[in-house]
Order: C-alpha cells, then sequence, then structure tokens
C-alpha cells in the first residue's frame, strides 16, 4: 500500500488500524502509515495524545517499525 489512501480503501479499513479509532483518524495499515502517524504526532488534540501515542506504539510492534520520538514514548509512558 502507498502512503496515500483513497476514501473508499479508508472507508473498508477496521477501526483496530486507526490510532484513534473511534475518530477513524491516524490510519495505520502498513509501516508506511504508523511513520506518517508519527510524524503528525503533533496535531493530535492534547487529551487524545496519549491514547495515540501508545496506538502507534502497538501498532508500530506488530508491523516491525521502529518509533524513535521520545515525545510518543513519553506520551505512552514508556
Amino acid at each position: 500500500m502507498s502512503d496515500k489512501i483513497s476514501y473508499n480503501q479508508r472507508k473498508e479499513l477496521p477501526d483496530c488500524v486507526f490510532g484513534l479509532p473511534q475518530r477513524r483518524e491516524y490510519p495505520m495499515p502498513d509501516a508506511a502509515h504508523v511513520r506518517a502517524a508519527e510524524a503528525y504526532f503533533r496535531y493530535c488534540p492534547g487529551r487524545l495524545k496519549p491514547q495515540l501515542a501508545q496506538a502507534i506504539l502497538s501498532r508500530a510492534a506488530q508491523l516491525g517499525v521502529s518509533v524513535e520520538s521520545p515525545i510518543i514514548r513519553k506520551y505512552a509512558g514508556k
């Protein structure tokens, strides 16, 4: 999958691959999108950052992606 997801592709993704599934934001179906979620983390509302940080680290572990951001690790409590 490329780093772009069409509307129809995004609509078909299961909730579990989104960093914020309740809002269906920050899709992470593959490694490229985990890195994109990491890059766009700063735009996440503050109250949702801990949830997104944990989701990024979890999905990264599943896909074998290394997350280097100390900010994401801090929000995730790691």
